[in-house]
Order: structure tokens, then sequence, then C-alpha cells
């Protein structure tokens, strides 16, 4: 039926089943990943599940690959990339040969910035291979609790996902994948979310994420687009100034 259309497309569901709390006073969703909740909480002692800071989940002892460990509290005021992948998983290893250079050049550039890989791999040895070839710093494999809390805080449902923090720990972009292939160069760092995007194959897969709207011009004509820019831009500031007001996603 229509309501039931509606309700797939509010909650962004992308494959069934699918769990989602919300706060009945609100409409606010608390939490998209129930099934890994229920899960990891049979009890219910953490109910009701709502968001919880990014510095209270990572909690804890993160590694190097040189087998150096460090507290979470090293990211304080840093930008951080949440880097949900695994070895198993070839887009994730292409992301990741491009995600090294984009590390290296954004540190040479004096930039605060980490990256905290959360594993998906099957077994251990999976992991440590697969680490040995990341300059950042990981959730320890062994530590599954912390990596599914992750997962439910960011609502993951497919890997390679990045997403990129801000250094009070609040997100500035879920795509920081397709940031991070459509940006070799690194110049838009942090990626902030930008009204109006050229439509490419990499950035496609927002189309599945909400409303859009797509304005077809003329590619041969370069004056075209850049003023179908400027009309479609103040529209889509406003619209997302509005959801920002009411902290929700636009």
């Amino acid at each position: 039926s229509l309501f039931q259309l509606k309700l797939w497309n509010k909650y962004r569901v992308s494959n069934i089943p699918s769990l989602i709390f919300i706060d009945a006073s609100t409409g606010k969703v608390v939490c998209r990943n129930g099934l890994l909740v229920i899960r990891d909480d049979p009890e219910g002692l953490e109910f009701p599940w709502g968001p919880k800071p990014f510095s209270e989940v990572v909690a804890g002892p993160l590694l190097r690959n040189n087998g150096q460990t460090l507290d979470s509290s090293a990211l304080e005021g840093s930008h951080v990339g949440v880097y949900f992948s695994a070895h198993w998983c070839p887009p994730c290893r292409s992301l990741t040969r491009v995600l090294v250079e984009s590390y290296r050049k954004i540190k040479e550039a004096g930039q605060k910035f980490e990256i905290l890989f959360v594993s998906a791999d099957r077994s251990e040895d999976s992991f440590k291979q697969y680490f040995s070839e990341m300059p950042w710093v990981a959730v320890p494999y062994a530590d599954e609790a912390r990596r599914s809390r992750l997962n439910r805080l960011y609502g993951i449902q497919g890997i390679p996902t990045l997403i990129v923090l801000d250094s009070k720990g609040d997100v500035i972009t879920r795509q920081g994948r397709v940031e991070v292939l459509n940006d070799i160069e690194c110049r838009e760092f942090p990626w902030h979310p930008k009204p109006v995007l050229e439509l490419t194959d990499s950035n496609a897969v927002q189309l599945n994420e909400g409303p859009c709207l797509v304005l077809f011009v003329d590619s041969e004509d370069d004056g075209e687009s850049e003023a179908a820019k400027q009309l479609i831009q103040p529209i889509a500031e406003k619209i997302i100034a509005k959801y920002k007001a009411k902290e929700e996603e636009a």
C-alpha cells in the first residue's frame, strides 16, 4: 500500500528484516540497527538504546598495526573517519588503497585527522593481514562488543562505509567513500555536504537515500550547468537549513 511505501522511504529501508526504534513522542529515530541491538542486548539492559556520543561508544584501547596500543582519548580534537571495511570485500580493498593516499595527503597538509578501522573480517588472521596495509588505528578485533556498538551507532547497512566526524565527534558526512573517490586531491576535506552535486557514478548511491531533485542540462554548454546550479543552490540551502533546525536529516 501507499502507506507502507511511505514508511519504507521515510526510514530509508534498503534490506529486510529491518528493525528501527523511534521515540513515539517526537517521531525521531532512536536507533536504525534494532536487529543488532536485540542481538547484543537481549536483556534490554541498555534500553532505550538511544544514540550515545562517539567518545563514549569508542572508549577503550585502540591498535596500531605495529602492535602499539593507545587510548581512544587520543582521537579527541581531530577529525575522524570511522571506516567500516573487510578484506573479503573487493570494493573495500580498492577503497583502502585510495584512502591510504588520501590519509597521507591530509596529514601532510597539517590537518588533524585520524581514521578508525572497524573490521567486519571473518577471522583475526584476516583482520591482521588487512590492517597491516593501514597506517591508522583500529578497534581490536577481539573486542566484538565495541565493534558492534559502533555499527549500531551509525546504522551501518553495508561496507565499505566511511563516516567523517568533526573534532567534537558529530557527523559531517556519511558519504565519505563517495567524497574520497570524487576528490583524490582532498581539496574539499573534511567534505561538508554540498547542497547541489553533479551526478556521477560514484555518488548516484545517494539517490537511494531520500528524495532527490535531478536537473538535466546540456553538458556541451558549460554555462548552462553553472546557471542551473545558481538557480537551485539557494533552494537547496533553504531546505537543508530547515531540516537542520529540526535536527533531522534532510
